[in-house]
């Protein structure tokens, strides 16, 4: 079950952060009028989340 919630918290950061990413760096423009469009923290912000999920899937297949 701890395995599971892992994947799904490690998936959604991998996926929520290569949204905020995209849109930090101005490669995404959807929604049109979001804060994040072109703000530089946010590309930031977005690998780190990324990068964070990435840790919690692989520590859960490891379990």
């Amino acid at each position: 079950m701890f395995r599971k919630v892992l994947k799904a918290v490690g998936g959604m950061l991998i996926a929520f952060g290569a949204i905020w990413g995209l849109q930090g760096l101005g490669l995404l423009d959807w929604p049109a009028d979001s804060f994040m469009l072109g703000q530089r923290a946010w590309a930031l912000y977005g690998a780190i989340a990324a990068f964070t999920g990435i840790i919690l899937w692989r520590c859960a297949d490891r379990g």
